[in-house]
């Protein structure tokens, strides 16, 4: 049985010295959500049209975890 070490991702001292919005762009680049925007895809072109951003919204639910927002309703107020 072989043992594999995972490098880590982030140095968490550095990810800490950051500002927010650096932060948060270093986090999001390291993620692949393109197969979770294909599940909100619109798949066909009648009807009307979508007018929420999904990709904010799951940026935004991920955020909520690193900054340790507890629910969803605390990170609305946040945004708002």
């Amino acid at each position: 049985m072989t043992i594999v070490k995972q490098m880590s991702l982030f140095d968490i001292r550095e990810l800490l010295k950051m500002e927010s919005s650096r932060r948060f762009d270093a986090i999001l680049a390291t993620f692949d959500v393109q197969p979770i925007f294909q599940l909100f895809r619109k798949k066909t072109m009648r009807g009307a049209p979508r007018e929420l951003n999904y990709g904010a919204m799951i940026q935004s639910l991920m955020i909520r975890i690193v900054e340790r927002i507890p629910t969803v309703k605390d990170l609305v107020n946040r945004l708002t």
